[in-house]
């Protein structure tokens, strides 16, 4: 047999591979596209296919985004899937302003970017009326699918921006 040698020295050139140079933007931003913690605003059929990106199928969990938060204090992103009629945007617009900034919001399903194909005097004509959108996700509804990419392009729209909050937030305002 042959016998293995092991030579232990006391320089690892490899150690010098382990250090990073990035600028802090960069690392915020990559901090804060992989761990968004959605908001979910079920208003109608949308919701269903929302729940359904969250099961072992679709797995959100890939994006860092399994952690699906019912408190408005501890979310970063609403995702704002269904009919926004009147009567409710006033509690989707108080749940908006309760997100700590930076927030983003996505807009899923042709009813809440749209209003649909509802046509009335009771129906919000999409939700960028009320909230500023970042990403639209269409179908009616749309499937799981669609809203996983929706949410990749929600990470590149935040790694690609500012991570200081005063420019993020005119950023938003405008």
């Amino acid at each position: 047999m042959a016998e293995i040698i092991t030579n232990h020295a006391a320089y690892d050139s490899k150690v010098e591979g382990n250090i990073f140079f990035t600028r802090v933007d960069a690392a915020v931003n990559w901090m804060r596209k992989n761990s968004l913690w959605p908001m979910p605003m079920g208003l109608a059929c949308c919701a269903i296919e929302l729940m359904g990106t969250a099961a072992s199928r679709f797995d959100i969990a890939r994006f860092g985004s399994e952690v699906m938060r019912f408190s408005p204090r501890q979310a970063d992103v609403m995702i704002v899937a269904g009919t926004v009629t009147y009567k409710m945007a006033l509690a989707v617009k108080r749940v908006w302003d309760q997100i700590p900034a930076p927030k983003w919001c996505i807009a899923m399903g042709a009813c809440a970017s749209t209003g649909g194909m509802y046509r009335s005097y009771a129906v919000l004509q999409g939700i960028d009326h009320l909230i500023p959108v970042d990403v639209y996700v269409s179908g009616c509804p749309p499937r799981p699918e669609a809203l996983l990419e929706g949410l990749m392009k929600l990470q590149a729209k935040i790694e690609q921006s500012h991570s200081s909050a005063t420019h993020f937030d005119a950023e938003k305002q405008a």
